[in-house]
C-alpha cells in the first residue's frame, strides 16, 4: 500500500494552523482598512504615500467642496446602512433560530427512533462483523453537528456584513485619491470575509471532529456520519439568509429603480428616492451575508461528503488519519495559496486605470488556480498512500493517490472554465451582452427575448464541464473522487468570496458617493468598480451552482450508499415518479421567490410613489424623504416570504422519504439537481447581462454605447426595465436553487438511517 510520508502528529498541526493563519491575515487585512478615517479631522489634505493611485491631492480640493462636510455626510449614510442591516439580520435571525429549534428536535427524534431510542451498541452499517456506537449517539451527536454548523453558517454571514458596511464609506473616502485606492480597499474589506469564513469553516469543523472523536474512539463510520449534519446546518441557514436577503434587496432595488430611473428621470442612488437606504442595505443582507452562508454551506457539505465516503474506504477501515483529513488539507492548502494570490492585486500589482480593475480580478482567479494545482500535487504525494481503496457501491475500488489529484484538480480547472464562460456571458466588454444592449434600441420586449436566449445559450458549456468532471473523476476513484472534485472547485473559497464580497462593497460606495454629493468623477470610479464587481459577482454565482452540483451527487452517493441500495433504476416506477417530481421542485421553488420579489416590490413602488406625490419638496432636494418606511417594506416582505420556500426544500426529503421510501427519495434528488443546475446558471446569467447591458448604455464607453445612450433615453429606459426583471433571477431565484439542490441531497444523507429503516410507509400500506 505505501504509507504517507505525513505523519498523524504533522497533520494534527498543520490543519489548525493554518487555519489560525487564514483568521490572522484577516485581522491584517482589515487593521489596514480601518486606517481610513470616517472622521473629518484626519483629512489635511497633503497626501499619503501609499501606491495605488493617481495622485497625493484630493479631487474634493482641487474642485474647492468641502471636504469636512463630505466626511461627515459619507460617515451618516453608512451608520443608517449599517444600522439598517444589522437590525435587518438579527430579525430574520430570531425566526430562524425557532426554526433551528424544531428541525434539531426533528432530527433527535427521527434518528433516535432508528432502533427505539436504544442505547445498546449495534452492528455497523457497513461492517456487520464489528460493532458501532448505538442509534440514540447517531441522534444526538448529529443534533450537535447539525447547530453547531447552522451558528457558524449564521456567524459567517454576520460578520461578512459587518465588514461589509464597516468598508464602504471608506472605499467611497479613498476613490477621491484615485481609483487603486478605492480598490484597495473594497478588495481587502473582501478578503476579510473570504479569509474569515474559510478558515473558520475549517477551524470548526476539525475541532467538532476531534472532540467527536473522543466518544467514538475507533468508531469512525459513526462519527463521520454524525458529522454530516454539520453540513445540513451550514446549508439550512444558508437558504433561508439566500431567500429572505434576496427577497429583501430585490423588493427595494425593483421599486427604486421604476420609479426614480424610468419614472422620475433621476440617477441611481439619488438621495431624493426613498427606497436608497433599503437598496443599500439589500446589497449587505443579500449578496454579502446570503452568498457568505451559501459558499460557507457548500464548503461544509463538501468536506462531509467526502469524509463519509472515506470513513468506510481503506482510510476509515485502517484508522489511517492523515489520509482520512485529505479533504481538509486540501482546504488548509487552499488558505495558503488564497493569501499568496491575494497579495499579488495589493501589494506586488498597482492599479493606475479603470480599465486595469476587471483584468486584476481574473489574475486573481487564474494565479490561484495554478497555485493550487501545485499545492493539491503536494498535498495528494505527501499526504495519501500510494495506493489504496476507496468505497464504491458496496464494493472496495482500488486507488492511487495521482488518481485522486486528478479528482481534485479537475473540480479546480471545471470552475475556472465555469467562471469565465459566465464572464464571456455577463461582462459588457464581449459580444452577448453588446448584443443585449443593441436589442435595447426597439424597445424592452426585444430587450426581454435577447436576455432569456443568452442565459439559456450559457448553459452549454458548464454543463459540459460539469459532466466531464463527473466522469472523470467517478472513473478515477468513484463517490470520492466526485466528493473532492466538489472540494477542488471551492479550495480557493477564500480568493472567490474576496472577488465576490467586492461587488456590493463597490455597490454601496457609489450609492454612498452619490447620496453624499460627491463630485460626478468620483461617481465614475466608483461605478466602474461597480460594473468590474457585477461580473465576478456572476463569476462567483457560476462557481457556487458547478460546486453545487458535485456537491450534490457525492451527497446522492452517500445517500444511496447509506441506504442500502444496490441500484437506482429509472425504469421502475417508484424512481421514475420521484425523477419528474423532483425535476419540477426547482420551478415550483423559483416560482415562490419569483412571486415574493414580484409582490414585495409592488407594494415598495406604491409607496415611492406615494411620498414622490404627496411629500412637497422632494424632488427640489428640500424635504428628506421616509426612508424608514420602505426600509420596514422590505423587511416584513422578506421575513413572511422566506418561510414557505424554506418550507418546500426543508420537508420534502422528510414526507417523500417517509411516505415514499428511499428509492423515490433518489428519483427526487437526482430530478432536481438535473434540472436546478439548468435553471440556476440561465437564470444568474440572464440577470447579470440585463444588468451589465444597462451599464453599458449609461457608461457610454463605445461609440456603439453613445449611440444608445444616454441615460434617459427610451433604449436606457428599455435596459432598466430588462434589469428589473433580472434582478430577482440574477439574486434570488438563481443564487438559492444550488442551495435547494445541496439541502436536500444532504439532508436526506442525515435522515438515511430512518428512511432506511421505516421509511415508504404508503407503499407498505398496499
Amino acid at each position: 500500500m505505501g504509507a504517507a510520508m505525513l505523519t498523524d502528529q504533522v497533520t494534527e498541526v498543520l490543519i489548525p494552523v493554518a487555519a489560525v493563519v487564514g483568521i490572522a491575515f484577516a485581522l491584517v487585512q482589515w487593521l489596514l482598512v480601518s486606517t481610513v478615517k470616517l472622521s473629518p479631522e484626519r483629512q489635511p489634505g497633503g497626501g499619503s504615500n501609499d501606491k495605488n493611485g493617481y495622485s497625493d491631492y484630493l479631487i474634493e480640493e482641487e474642485e474647492g467642496l468641502n471636504d469636512h462636510n463630505v466626511v461627515v455626510k459619507c460617515a451618516e449614510i453608512q451608520s443608517a446602512i449599517s444600522e439598517g442591516a444589522t437590525s435587518f439580520l438579527f430579525t430574520e435571525y430570531q425566526y430562524v433560530g425557532v426554526f433551528m429549534a424544531v428541525f434539531a428536535v426533528l432530527i433527535f427524534l427521527f434518528l433516535g427512533s432508528v432502533e427505539g431510542f436504544s442505547t445498546k451498541s449495534q452492528p455497523c452499517t457497513y461492517s456487520k462483523d464489528k460493532y458501532c456506537k448505538p442509534a440514540l449517539a447517531n441522534a444526538l451527536f448529529s443534533t450537535a453537528s447539525f447547530l453547531l454548523g447552522a451558528v457558524t453558517s449564521v456567524v459567517s454571514g454576520f460578520l461578512g456584513m459587518k465588514i461589509a458596511t464597516y468598508a464602504n464609506a471608506r472605499t467611497t473616502l479613498e476613490a477621491r485619491k484615485g481609483v487603486g485606492k478605492a480598490f484597495i480597499t473594497a478588495f481587502r474589506s473582501g478578503a476579510v470575509m473570504g479569509f474569515l469564513l474559510a478558515a473558520n469553516g475549517l477551524l470548526v469543523l476539525y475541532i467538532a471532529i476531534n472532540l467527536f472523536k473522543l466518544y467514538y474512539g475507533d468508531d469512525w463510520e459513526g462519527l463521520f456520519e454524525a458529522i454530516t449534519g454539520y453540513g445540513l446546518g451550514g446549508s439550512s441557514m444558508a437558504l433561508f439568509g439566500r431567500v429572505g436577503g434576496g427577497i429583501y434587496t430585490k423588493a427595494a432595488d425593483v421599486g427604486a429603480d421604476l420609479v426614480g430611473k424610468v419614472e422620475r428621470n433621476i440617477p441611481e442612488d439619488d438621495p431624493r428616492n426613498p427606497a436608497v437606504i433599503a437598496d443599500n442595505v439589500g446589497d449587505n443582507v443579500g449578496d454579502i451575508a446570503g452568498m457568505g452562508s451559501d459558499l460557507f454551506g457548500s464548503y461544509a457539505e463538501s468536506s462531509c461528503a467526502a469524509l463519509v465516503v472515506a470513513s468506510i474506504s481503506s482510510f476509515g477501515i485502517n484508522h489511517d488519519l492523515t489520509a482520512m483529513c485529505y479533504p481538509l488539507l486540501i482546504s488548509s492548502m487552499g488558505i495558503i495559496v488564497c493569501l499568496i494570490t491575494t497579495l499579488f492585486a495589493t501589494e506586488f500589482f498597482e492599479i493606475k486605470a479603470v480599465q486595469e480593475i476587471e483584468p486584476t480580478l481574473k489574475k486573481q482567479l487564474i494565479i490561484s488556480t495554478a497555485l493550487m494545482t501545485i499545492g493539491i500535487g503536494t498535498v495528494s504525494w505527501i499526504a495519501l498512500p500510494s495506493s489504496f481503496t476507496i468505497f464504491n457501491f458496496g464494493e472496495q475500488k482500488q486507488v492511487k493517490n495521482w488518481e485522486l489529484f486528478f479528482c481534485v484538480a479537475i473540480g479546480l480547472w471545471a470552475g475556472l472554465v465555469i467562471g469565465f464562460v459566465t464572464e464571456y456571458y455577463t461582462s459588457n466588454a464581449y459580444s452577448p451582452v453588446q448584443d443585449v444592449a443593441d436589442s435595447c434600441r426597439t424597445g424592452a420586449a426585444t430587450n426581454v427575448i435577447f436576455g432569456l436566449a443568452l442565459g439559456y445559450k450559457s448553459v452549454i458549456i458548464p454543463i459540459f464541464a460539469i459532466a466531464v468532471s463527473i466522469f472523470v473523476s467517478f472513473s478515477l476513484a468513484a463517490m470520492y473522487g466526485i466528493a473532492v472534485a466538489a472540494l477542488g472547485m471551492l479550495s480557493t473559497i477564500a480568493t472567490g468570496l474576496a472577488i465576490d464580497a467586492y461587488g456590493p462593497i463597490s455597490d454601496n460606495a457609489g450609492g454612498i458617493a452619490e447620496m453624499a454629493g460627491m463630485s460626478h468623477r468620483i461617481r465614475e470610479r466608483t461605478d466602474a468598480l461597480d460594473a468590474a464587481g457585477n461580473t465576478t459577482a456572476a463569476i462567483g454565482k457560476g462557481f457556487a451552482i458547478g460546486s453545487a452540483a458535485l456537491v450534490s451527487l457525492a451527497l446522492f452517493g452517500a445517500f444511496v450508499s447509506r441506504a442500502a441500495i444496490s441500484t437506482v433504476d429509472v425504469l421502475t416506477p417508484k424512481v421514475f415518479i420521484g425523477l419528474i417530481v423532483g425535476a419540477m421542485l426547482p420551478y415550483w421553488f423559483s416560482a415562490m421567490t419569483m412571486k415574493s420579489v414580484g409582490s414585495a416590490a409592488l407594494k415598495m413602488v406604491e409607496e415611492v410613489r406615494r411620498q414622490f406625490n404627496s411629500i412637497p419638496g422632494i424632488m427640489e432636494g428640500n424635504a428628506k424623504p421616509d426612508y424608514a418606511t420602505c426600509v420596514k417594506i422590505s423587511t416584513d416582505a422578506s421575513i413572511r416570504e422566506m418561510i414557505p420556500p424554506g418550507a418546500l426544500v426543508m420537508l420534502t426529503p422528510l414526507i417523500v422519504g417517509t411516505l415514499f421510501g428511499v428509492e423515490t427519495l433518489a428519483g427526487v434528488l437526482a430530478g432536481a439537481l438535473v434540472s436546478g443546475v439548468q435553471i440556476a446558471i440561465s437564470a444568474s446569467n440572464t440577470g447579470g447581462a440585463w444588468d451589465n447591458a444597462k451599464k453599458y448604455i449609461e457608461a457610454g464607453a463605445s461609440e456603439h454605447a453613445r449611440v444608445l445612450g444616454p441615460k434617459g433615453s427610451d433604449a436606457h429606459k428599455a435596459a432598466v426595465i430588462g434589469d428589473t426583471i433580472g434582478d430577482p433571477l440574477k439574486d434570488t431565484s438563481g443564487p438559492s436553487l444550488n442551495i435547494l439542490i445541496k439541502l436536500m441531497a444532504v439532508e436526506s444523507l442525515v435522515f438515511a438511517p430512518f428512511f432506511a429503516a421505516h421509511g415508504g410507509l404508503l407503499f407498505k400500506m398496499f
